[in-house]
């Protein structure tokens, strides 16, 4: 049987307007919005990369390419809603946070797993799909609640493969859960193709299994992505339950920079794919629509630069960490064994052993 989940679009990669049911919803600001985190996020991302190859920054899971999957979904969100992202989602994080603290996460400081002051943001989620029942759990709360928070939960591919992602749906669905489930679909699980990890023709139409709406979109296109989350988080606040987002989208680079791409993938094909680039298309679209503006733009990207390097030595210049802080945390009362291990450590940092 053939499923038809169509890939939606507003904008296509040559920046025309091909959906004109949006016309008058698309302000000068909102692109411009769009325009500067796209860029934000994208130098961050460069940044980052650059660090971890001078061994001041930690492993790190870049995300050049699927930018506007993130920001457009995270600029959909309100203030209150609940965001549970994976260990690629810093761009959806920070627009979402309106912070860069999770810069420091990749630096091994526990502070950096802290949200911005009133933000529900929970930490990366680094084990596959294990946020998409706790998304469920927290949207389940705000129903019974009264309250019109969502959750939006990211995960890639891969994790529909897990068990949790069953789970997470089904429960979403029996309950009406106002969640949406966001999937950025770049084409591998680490190495793995995606059409080693399902028979299915779509991740989208797994929806259809657990009855609630499934939408597939054009996840470079930022147009597409913020409306049609917007409206499933809406149906989500007046009760008609979960959305299963599939974004299709694609990483230029590793999956890590302990990754070596070229081991699984003609990186040639990451290269004819920034054809379809999502700052590009952009790009495009403000150019055909009388945004541009050359003297606007070049303060966009020198303003960006200097954002992200402020970010840096914030992230550099934080005080020592607290060693205590890897074992006082685990639980709210250590157990004998980590009672032991901090002994021992202690007493190798005194040198007394």
């Amino acid at each position: 049987m053939e499923i038809q989940f169509p890939v939606l679009q507003v904008v296509n990669k040559d920046g025309k307007l091909v959906d004109e049911s949006y016309k008058n919803e698309i302000t000068e600001d909102l692109v411009r919005t769009f325009y500067r985190q796209l860029v934000c996020m994208r130098t961050l991302d460069r940044k980052a990369k650059n660090l971890q190859r001078q061994g001041r920054l930690g492993t790190y899971p870049p995300f050049e390419g699927q930018e506007a999957a993130q920001v457009g979904s995270a600029l959909a969100l309100d203030e209150d809603d609940w965001m549970f992202p994976t260990y690629r989602d810093h761009a959806a994080s920070i627009t979402f946070g309106k912070s860069y603290s999770i810069l420091s996460s990749w630096n091994g400081r526990v502070e950096g797993n802290l949200p911005p002051e009133g933000k529900k943001i929970l930490p990366p989620s680094v084990p596959i799909a294990t946020q998409l029942p706790l998304a469920t759990g927290a949207a389940m709360a705000a129903k019974f609640k009264g309250s019109k928070q969502a959750a939006i939960a990211y995960f890639g591919d891969g994790a529909t493969s897990e068990g949790d992602f069953h789970e997470g749906l089904n429960f979403a669905s029996v309950y009406q859960a106002p969640v949406v489930f966001f999937n950025q679909n770049n084409g591998y699980a680490i190495s793995l193709p995606i059409s080693k990890q399902m028979n299915s023709k779509t991740i989208a139409q797994k929806s259809i299994a657990y009855e609630i709406t499934g939408v597939r979109l054009d996840g470079n296109d930022i147009f597409v992505v913020y409306f049609e989350t917007k409206k499933a988080l809406e149906r989500a606040r007046n009760g008609e339950g979960p959305t299963l987002i599939e974004a299709i989208t694609w990483r230029y680079g590793a999956h890590t920079t302990a990754d070596d791409p070229t081991k699984y993938r003609d990186q040639k094909e990451s290269e004819k794919r920034r054809e379809n680039d999502p700052i590009s298309r952009l790009e495009s679209f403000m150019k055909r629509n009388g945004y541009w503006d050359d003297a606007w733009i070049q303060k966009v990207h020198d303003e960006a630069i200097e954002e992200i390097e402020a970010a840096v030595r914030a992230m550099e210049t934080m005080p020592p960490p607290d060693v205590n802080d890897i074992y006082d945390y685990i639980f709210e009362t250590p157990t004998w064994t980590i009672r032991e291990q901090k002994e021992q450590y202690m007493k190798h940092l005194r040198g007394e052993e």
